[in-house]
Order: structure tokens, then sequence, then C-alpha cells
């Protein structure tokens, strides 16, 4: 597996407009959790689909989180560490809409 390749980018998410500043490991959208697939290896920029990455999950990771995208146009998958700067209304949302669902079964 290759390593991973630091970028520093700043980006408008392409899901709900907000201007992101990037510190070289920033791989979504603090405010909404939505990614692009634009990695086959973390930093690479070598992936072709560039759809855009839905959090559609959320799991415990040590004392934090990860968050699971689900690309909408192919389906791949990834998991991306939360950091302090996402938005916590918005994971709880994502926690709560998988309950639901969960739920409906």
């Amino acid at each position: 597996m290759r390593s991973f390749t630091r970028r520093v980018e700043d980006f408008v998410c392409e899901h709900c407009s907000a201007q992101v500043k990037g510190n070289g490991y920033t791989n979504h959208c603090p405010q909404c959790l939505y990614s692009k697939h634009v990695d086959v290896h973390p930093g690479d920029r070598e992936a072709s689909c560039g759809g855009l990455m839905e959090p559609v999950h959320i799991e415990a990771f040590g004392t934090g989180y990860k968050v699971v995208h689900r690309c909408i146009r192919c389906g791949h998958e990834r998991k991306n560490q939360a950091v302090p700067e996402d938005n916590f209304e918005t994971l709880l949302l994502i926690i709560e809409r998988e309950t639901k669902a969960k739920n409906r079964k």
C-alpha cells in the first residue's frame, strides 16, 4: 500500500457550499461531513470517479468517531476519522438517521 500524501488544499464543499480551509489532513467538509471521491490512496488524487461521498455511518473509534463515506456515483466506501472541527450536530443527525432506519426494519 502506498503511503499517505499530505496536501494542504482549501475547497468549497460541493454539497453545502461551505468554504473549507484545509490543513493537509482535511478530507471532508466539517459542516455537512460530505467528502469527494478523488483518491485511490489518501492524498494521491488519482481516483477518476470524482463523485460526492455521502456520510452514511458513524462508528466509535477509540475515544472518537470514524465517518463512513459512500460514493453516490460508484458506491466506493472509505472511513475517515472525525475531527474536533466537525459539526457534532451533523454527526448526531447521521446516527439518528441510522437508528430510525434500523427501527423500521
